[in-house]
């Protein structure tokens, strides 16, 4: 081979490789083919940056698979890509979506439990959502809180009413066990902070009768009234007379009247029947209720019905309490 030969081979070769350069920079830093909405991506465990590529390339996102193989190996990303389900966003070059699956930074999904929920409702709404691993259908509530690790505990009351974000494939089991904690932690702190001389001897007897004021409160005002008036009819030995607890003694039994007959019924739960507390809060309930069973409100009233618009009439007396009786619900 000629010397001007060889010098045009090297020369071809020199760009060539300087074109291949530029090419693999621009791959690795220009946008990639997304849509506006972003594409929805599951990297399964033991997946590859080739199975990636692929995928990518079959989802034309991008035209050449290979560079996408070659940048992984050249960052020394190529071995520690994390499984999950991601979004790549309309604004991610391969870079930048691979950092980003470096980084573990995964779909996060939500589900808000409501204040006031039973736990019923609660493993309603844990059944429903298909982001979660399901292990606990068909198990009974003794079985579901024994596979949480509390076994004996009832659970009614036990889970912190929020909104908690988390991955795909994350299981009901862990997810409870993170609202119990939550629960947990949320209860011992404010107890710790608690008003002195409440007739309440344990955290979870303040968990009990926070569950009552969540489902007999419409506003949300009138939390710190309402324990007010329950805790003075505690230090008095008086019945809490507590509609609520009545009906979830009553279970399926309850067909939306609440009569006569059922304040009379014998339950654990009525309260028009038995003194101090029902054996277990009621409904799931929320931060403010709790803080306002440990911060009451003062005052002389011992009593309140319903307005009918979601406010009460609160009394101090049992004649003007039969009075606001007669007006509100009686409507003579």
């Amino acid at each position: 081979m000629s010397h001007r030969l060889l010098g045009t081979v090297i020369l071809i070769s020199a760009l060539l490789v300087a074109w291949l350069a530029m090419d693999f920079r621009h791959f690795a830093d220009s946008s990639l083919q997304l849509p506006e909405q972003g594409l929805p991506y599951i990297l399964k465990p033991g997946g590859s940056v080739n199975s990636l590529a692929a995928d990518l390339k079959a989802a034309g996102v991008i035209e050449n698979e290979l560079y996408m193989r070659v940048l992984a190996r050249w960052e020394g990303q190529a071995s520690q890509l994390k499984a999950g389900e991601y979004l790549f966003t309309a604004d991610m070059s391969p870079r930048s979506l691979l950092n980003h699956i470096v980084a573990g930074k995964v779909i996060q999904h939500a589900l808000t439990l409501v204040e006031g929920w039973t736990f019923r409702q609660l493993m309603q709404a844990l059944r429903q959502h298909d982001a979660l691993t399901h292990t606990l259908n068909g198990l009974s509530d003794e079985e579901i809180m024994q596979r949480i690790g509390h076994a004996g505990e009832h659970p009614e009351g036990r889970f912190l009413s929020d909104t908690y974000l988390f991955p795909r494939g994350t299981t009901d089991v862990s997810f409870l066990q993170r609202a119990y904690n939550a629960m947990d932690r949320f209860l011992q702190f404010e107890w710790e902070r608690r008003d002195a001389g409440l007739p309440l001897e344990t955290p979870y007897e303040a968990l009990i009768l926070a569950s009552i004021i969540e489902r007999e409160t419409g506003l949300a005002a009138e939390r710190v009234e309402i324990a007010g008036v329950f805790i003075r009819r505690l230090q008095k030995k008086m019945r809490l007379q507590t509609d609520p607890t009545v009906i979830y003694g009553m279970g399926e039994a309850f067909d939306g009247d609440l009569r006569r007959r059922d304040l009379k019924a014998k339950t654990p739960y009525n309260t028009y029947t038995n003194h101090g507390l029902p054996p277990t809060p009621i409904a799931m309930p929320g931060a403010d209720a709790i803080i306002a069973v440990l911060h009451p409100a003062p005052g002389t009233t011992l009593y309140f019905v319903a307005r009918g618009d979601g406010s009460h009439q609160f009394s101090e007396t049992l004649a003007e309490h039969n009075s606001a009786v007669r007006r509100y619900q009686l409507k003579k």
